[in-house]
């Protein structure tokens, strides 16, 4: 959540916007990102320059050499944010609009990337120098403030608040998923260095970036140091789709600036019969829309198979399926409908899951996780494609805290299921075998678990035998403990003896009046 000065400083940046003619709300959002990317560029250049000299390997910078725009050479440094930003506003405003955004749009030498594709129809629309020297020095303001919360999360809150500010939500279904939630699924699922992965509903690309900043974290050397691996990371790891243009120019230069040189992100009706995909990925990461518009005559025919619906949430859990190679995992959030619901599809859809692959878990999540943008109950579904069962038992965990109050602040709090989660889930494997010497895993026994407690194992035959219902709720007992109240004859004793206590307070404020 972005709040106080760092909220304030965003609101009369819009202002600056606003005040200046540009009163599109996509606009503003679009020019926005521009100045962003420009900004974080500069930055990302600098940490990989610092990170090659740390590693004593070769770096050449981006804006090193002189660079050819239009029929003149200039010299790169002057494209650089953190130089031009101390020009006089007529100078900067000729900078950026001939210069810099002509550099930016044709930045990535493969006409045919994500990037060239949603930059290549970018147009600067600042009206004025007056305008743009404002705006970046609002923009530096707003710089300074994210580096002084020291906060992963800033950038994507700045992204959210921004997107709060058109509505997004609710239209076709759309919601920024919270970052730490996306953090936990990609922890849950651990992602490979040879993985493939996949957002079918990608939006501004927060599970890739994930996944992408999970590689860089935990399999560095792996990815890093090895030739094949790193180009894999660099152009073939990473596809996201979306009927969100706007979002997806957002998407490719967030992938670009956390260093993935090429992900494959494209405008793509997934539910459509354009959507070819069949066996392709081995991780999928989604939060897909959980209502809008849908076009049920283009929905392709081989998912009505699976669940006749026009309900887009089970048609992508068809689609997750089919997109998954044999082996593919897939963490998604879906709403609790999907995991109760009793018509034909949602019944046709867990059937799948349970019967025809390996579900193994199903994290219920309190409905304030996205809060203030929707209060809709979700659940995180975690399951395996095997295409002929293979599931034995459901793990089922009732999250009851994120690290944030459940109202619509949202604010830091103590209380945070998630680390014990991800430590649950991964001892999973473990359970019924000899653990490996050291193993931290060992103090979990999810086995053992009652249904009293906030895990447990479900068998999939009681599963079966309730009609594949998911909810926590079917399975979890509730222990009452007796409560021991005082006699009768004691109560009414203190009750006469408060208004003894009253009726004597009374009579002494008569007598004051």
């Amino acid at each position: 959540m972005v709040t106080g000065e760092l909220r304030s400083k965003i609101d009369n940046l819009w202002e600056i916007f606003w005040t200046g003619g540009l009163t599109n709300p996509l606009d503003v959002i679009e020019q926005m990102t521009y100045l962003m990317f420009i900004h974080d560029l500069d930055e990302s250049d600098n940490l990989r320059a610092r990170e090659a000299a740390m590693l004593g390997l070769p770096y050449e910078s981006i804006f090193a050499k002189e660079v050819q725009i239009g029929e003149r050479v200039i010299d790169g440094s002057q494209l650089k944010w953190s130089v031009f930003h101390d020009f006089p506003a007529a100078k900067m405003y000729s900078t950026v609009q001939e210069w810099v955004f002509p550099f930016i749009k044709n930045l990535h030498g493969d006409k045919e990337s994500a990037y060239s594709k949603y930059m290549g129809d970018a147009i600067f629309k600042i009206p004025t120098p007056l305008m743009l020297d404002k705006i970046v020095t609002a923009m530096d303001g707003i710089y300074e403030q994210m580096a002084a919360l020291k906060a992963a999360d800033t950038r994507g809150d700045v992204y959210e608040y921004l997107l709060s500010k058109i509505a997004t939500a609710g239209v076709n279904g759309q919601f920024r998923t919270p970052r730490h939630i996306i953090r936990m699924m990609v922890e849950l699922m651990e992602p490979k260095a040879d993985d493939v992965v996949c957002d079918p509903a990608c939006g501004t690309s927060g599970f890739l970036v994930a996944v992408s900043d999970y590689l860089k974290e935990n399999r560095k050397q792996e990815v890093f140091f090895n030739r094949q691996n790193k180009d894999h990371y660099m152009n073939h790891m990473f596809h996201g789709y979306d009927m969100d243009r706007t979002m997806l120019r957002i998407g490719a230069m967030n992938m670009m600036t956390h260093g993935v040189d090429n992900p494959f992100i494209e405008y793509r009706d997934s539910l459509s019969d354009q959507n070819p995909d069949r066996e392709k990925y081995s991780l999928i990461l989604a939060n897909p829309p959980f209502k809008g518009s849908l076009d049920a005559d283009i929905v392709s025919t081989d998912l009505l198979k699976v669940c006749k619906t026009k309900k887009t949430e089970l048609l992508f859990l068809a689609l997750f399926l089919r997109m998954l190679k044999v082996g593919g995992r897939c963490a998604c959030i879906v709403p609790d409908g999907v995991l109760f619901g009793s018509s034909t599809a949602h019944k046709a859809i867990r059937k799948e899951l349970i019967e025809g692959n390996r579900l193994e878990a199903v994290i219920s999540m309190p409905s304030g996780v996205f809060k203030p943008y929707a209060g809709v109950s979700t659940a995180v579904l975690i399951f395996t494609k095997t295409g002929h069962g293979g599931t034995d038992k459901v793990w089922f965990y009732d999250m009851k805290a994120d690290g944030f109050s459940l109202d619509d602040k949202r604010s830091p709090t103590k209380e945070n299921d998630i680390p014990d989660i991800i430590a649950r889930f991964r001892s999973l494997p473990l359970e019924g075998k000899v653990p490996p010497k050291g193993a931290d895993e060992v103090e979990y026994n999810e086995s053992a678990r009652k249904r009293t407690e906030q895990s447990f194992f479900v068998p999939m035959k009681e599963i079966v035998g309730n009609d594949y219902d998911l909810s926590i709720n079917k399975y979890k007992q509730t222990e009452y403990k007796p409560v021991e109240y005082p006699p009768t004859g004691e109560i009414l004793a203190k009750i006469k003896a408060l208004e003894a206590e009253i009726g004597k307070e009374l009579k002494e404020l008569e007598e004051m009046l």
